[in-house]
């Protein structure tokens, strides 16, 4: 999936990967697509939760050798 920027929480605990994703998102443009890198086990319930809660779309997951990149569109 074509992400407009990407954010690499990787070896980052909950709660973060959804801290620094709320930061990340708030400097994107409504539509844009941000890739979230990340290896806590927790980030595959809290991303999507978390999109569900602040109106943002989560596209789905991809997962890596070493991680799960998380793709959610900016509402």
């Amino acid at each position: 999936m074509q992400a407009d920027a990407v954010l690499d929480a990787r070896g980052l605990l909950c709660p973060m990967p959804i801290v620094k994703l709320s930061q990340k998102i708030k400097a994107m443009d409504s539509g844009q697509v941000l890739e979230v890198q990340a290896d806590d086990k927790g980030a595959a319930v809290d991303i999507p939760a978390w999109c569900q809660k602040t109106g943002n779309i989560y596209l789905g997951s991809e997962a890596g050798s070493n991680y799960t990149s998380y793709y959610v569109k900016k509402s």
